[in-house]
């Protein structure tokens, strides 16, 4: 059989296993794999988002993963363009996303002969992926090529293990690469999910619910477990419970003080923000139960008592909460314009129909201390491994998936690191996104590391700081963005209530 038929299957066979979009970065060896795409996309079968880069098609495709919750399937050619995936497929495995990562190939017997962009790409995301499947055109017919996809998809998406995230599909095409186009047709394949879950319930002993990054749907459980039991709830930004009336702002802060009465703590999502949570995970006088959906689950200090799928909590004891309440009491902000008087803002000024991105730096943390929102926005971030790379792209795909008014808010060094998500591409549709830029002029969270020491004041700025100088706002408007530098909170105010796409609030360092 040919490259062309090939290409058809693999599109025909994510179609039949539900998968609606495909993030392509051009190349030649994946040619099929884009006509045949393109053809979906014309005929209203899926949706096709083309970029240029590799690594923004990666992290593209982890946003519309992320907000979707389905698997999401990237293209690339071969060689140098396989290794741009590996971000967002190191993100996508410690976060569980969905990823279906098509990696296009030379025939196997052309590697190590030197032939023009040929490399051992198989495995070449090593232990980021779940899984790889590999696919010729030069073996093989088109059943077994669309069962090896129906694989890579149900291995994806986590159906049978309960635990997902991106799969490697090494698809190898020989020459002739085009053709005739067969017929459209979908190959699916009915796959049952797992199940047995398990429910534990636990007695009303002193206990927090403490939620870290986490989907929507995963957030508003937690919230309910601790509002039907009574408990504090400690949500992290990204977490999706952060609402409610028992949602403690600063709880951070509070756990050198009430903290230090807390018998149990309830872990759900991923909590990474601060060292106090961390230094609670690790007590040794508390009971940890962690509730994880998947094969995995979160145990940083290996003192995990219980894991669950679900618990039931018993009523906490209302005086429990009380003292949480006089503790969290707002402390007044400094005069200027901070990091917190950005969070602040942005967060007051999205609501229940909004999406915000948060980038995992210092600005996530500023996040971490602002006040509870009644109505507050669905909030995403990258906090699998908390790079800062490809937030803007993230935020790109959660924006198109949703459809709904997406702002991302990050630090000046990390929008440096995704410039290239700021191109919007000609011929493509624009996703409803606004950015706003907390810009310090560089790397401020090593201040609080054991970095920001005076013993390493002499070469702080150069190896951590990285101060870099650019002009954000220009750089913006020479790339088409409607651009704002503000400089006090009534500037910011103003920008966030207009028409602004790229709002760049100067900051004070330290």
């Amino acid at each position: 059989m040919s490259s062309i038929e090939l290409g058809a299957v693999v599109i025909d066979a994510l179609l039949g296993m539900g998968v609606t979009d495909v993030v392509l970065a051009p190349g030649s060896r994946s040619a099929a794999l884009a006509l045949a795409a393109d053809r979906a996309d014309r005929a209203g079968a899926l949706r096709l988002h083309v970029r240029i880069d590799e690594r923004v098609a990666g992290f593209t495709a982890l946003g519309l993963a992320k907000e979707s919750g389905q698997a999401v399937a990237v293209i690339t050619t071969s060689g140098t363009a396989v290794a741009n995936l590996a971000p967002a497929a190191m993100e996508a495995r410690a976060s569980g996303v969905p990823l279906v990562l098509i990696t296009a190939d030379r025939p196997a017997h052309l590697v190590g002969t030197g032939a023009n962009q040929t490399a051992d790409q198989v495995g070449a995301f090593g232990p980021s992926a779940l899984g790889v499947v590999r696919l010729s055109s030069e073996s093989g017919d088109a059943d077994a090529w669309a069962a090896g996809v129906h694989r890579a998809v149900v291995l994806a998406e986590g159906r049978r293990s309960r635990q997902p995230g991106p799969v490697q599909l090494n698809v190898e095409f020989a020459t002739p690469l085009l053709g005739e186009l067969p017929p459209l047709s979908s190959r699916g394949l009915e796959v049952s999910r797992s199940g047995g879950h398990t429910s534990v319930e636990l007695d009303g002993r002193r206990t927090v619910v403490l939620v870290g990054d986490a989907t929507p749907a995963v957030g508003v459980e937690a919230r309910a477990l601790a509002e039907v039991s009574g408990a504090p709830l400690l949500a992290e930004p990204s977490s999706n419970a952060r609402s409610g009336p028992n949602a403690i702002a600063g709880y951070r802060d509070l756990l050198a003080g009430v903290g230090a009465d807390i018998e149990r703590v309830i872990v759900v999502g991923h909590p990474t923000l601060s060292r106090p949570v961390t230094a609670l995970l690790s007590r040794a006088d508390v009971e940890l139960v962690v509730v994880a959906s998947s094969a995995s689950w979160i145990d940083p200090g290996h003192r995990a008592d219980v894991v669950a799928d679900r618990v039931l909590l018993g009523d906490q004891d209302p005086a429990w909460l009380a003292r949480w309440r006089p503790a969290d009491a707002e402390p007044g902000l400094p005069e200027g314009l901070t990091q917190r008087h950005v969070a602040d803002a942005v967060l007051a000024s999205l609501g229940a129909g909004d999406d915000l991105v948060l980038g995992s730096s210092s600005i996530i943390r500023a996040a971490d201390l602002s006040p509870i929102s009644p109505a507050p926005p669905r909030v995403f971030a990258n906090r699998g491994l908390a790079g800062i790379d490809g937030t803007v792209a993230t935020a790109t795909g959660i924006a198109l998936a949703g459809r709904r008014p997406t702002t991302v808010l990050l630090g000046d060094l990390t929008l440096q690191h995704d410039l290239g998500a700021l191109v919007r591409p000609a011929q493509e549709p624009a996703a409803r996104l606004r950015i706003v830029v907390a810009d310090d002029g560089g790397g401020s969270i090593f201040h609080g590391l054991e970095q920001g020491a005076p013993a390493y004041a002499d070469s702080f700025e150069r190896v951590f700081g990285t101060p870099q100088g650019v002009d954000l706002a220009a750089v913006g408007s020479a790339l088409g963005w409607r651009s704002r530098m503000v400089r006090t909170q009534g500037e910011l105010a103003e920008a966030l209530a207009g028409d602004a796409e790229l709002i760049v609030a100067g900051l004070s360092r330290g």
